[in-house]
């Protein structure tokens, strides 16, 4: 336990016999004794720059075994518009309490994110639930509503509402093979909808800004629009028939062993 680099008080006997033992093994000496106490030599210094180097790492290493079981990896897909609203917050949570967990993220469609997890190239999907889950788990966080928006100038200007809306207006959706837009599709079939004029875009943000300059009615999840609907920036149209609403979750394959016990470590951070 030095004071300091340079110089050491009076140590007691058996002290120097330890320090004494330890020249004699090494072949050097380490100190100089004076009449106040002792002084490292250049030796003596060096031994004491690799001792307490080595002290450090043995300390670092202590504090990684002791956070062992917040080790590994997770690998995460979701499309670009649920890991905004509905991933960020679990990932902050997640990387604050298990720091040393490897994560990794990769936004693409809901049914990419099915296939990836069924050719096991990664360890969760956080997706609408899909009709077909065999083999899989899925843990569900709450349903989402889909609804047509548009702004209250706009709307004014088609001065229509309920179904017509489909005929003279601008309708924008998500391309076809989104999961989001087959569920649309859907929705079109049972009520006999057949939109006049439509565009496709392959994001949801896109769509909400669309609106959001007047060029159309988009097709949007109606609780990534409140604010808008809140400041009324945004109107949300009027239909006679509700669109269903699609339950979201996080979807896993529990039978992998050894289990990714990260996993559940993220569906439960809340």
């Amino acid at each position: 336990d030095h004071r300091d680099l340079h110089s050491f008080p009076t140590r007691r006997s058996s002290d120097l016999m330890t320090i004494k033992k330890l020249e004699e093994s090494l072949g050097t000496t380490l100190f100089l004794r004076k009449p106040r106490g002792v002084v490292l030599t250049e030796n003596g210094r060096l031994l004491y720059d690799g001792v307490k180097q080595a002290l450090n790492m043995l300390s670092d290493t202590e504090s990684n075994l002791k956070h062992l079981e917040n080790n590994g990896r997770l690998r995460i897909a979701a499309s670009n518009v649920l890991c905004k609203y509905l991933l960020m917050p679990y990932l902050q949570k997640f990387t604050e309490k298990y720091p040393f967990t490897d994560v990794s993220i990769t936004c693409t469609s809901s049914a990419n994110a099915h296939k990836m997890l069924e050719e096991c190239k990664i360890d969760v999907a956080l997706m609408a639930k899909p009709d077909n889950i065999s083999g899989l788990e899925y843990y569900p966080l709450g349903a989402i509503q889909d609804t047509f928006v548009c702004t209250p100038s706009y709307l004014k200007r088609l001065n229509c509402n309920g179904f017509e809306i489909f005929e003279r207006g601008n309708i924008m959706l998500l391309n076809k093979d989104n999961v989001s837009r087959m569920h649309i599709n859907n929705y079109y079939a049972e009520n006999n909808i057949n939109p006049t004029h439509i565009l496709e875009v392959n994001d949801m943000d896109m769509l909400i800004e669309f609106a959001k300059i007047g060029i159309g009615v988009s097709c949007v999840v109606k609780q990534f629009v409140k604010n808008e609907l809140s400041n009324g920036s945004l109107i949300e149209i009027n239909l006679p028939n509700a669109i269903p609403p699609r339950e979201t979750g996080f979807l896993y394959n529990q039978n992998i062993q050894p289990f990714n016990d990260n996993i559940l470590r993220l569906i439960n951070i809340n």
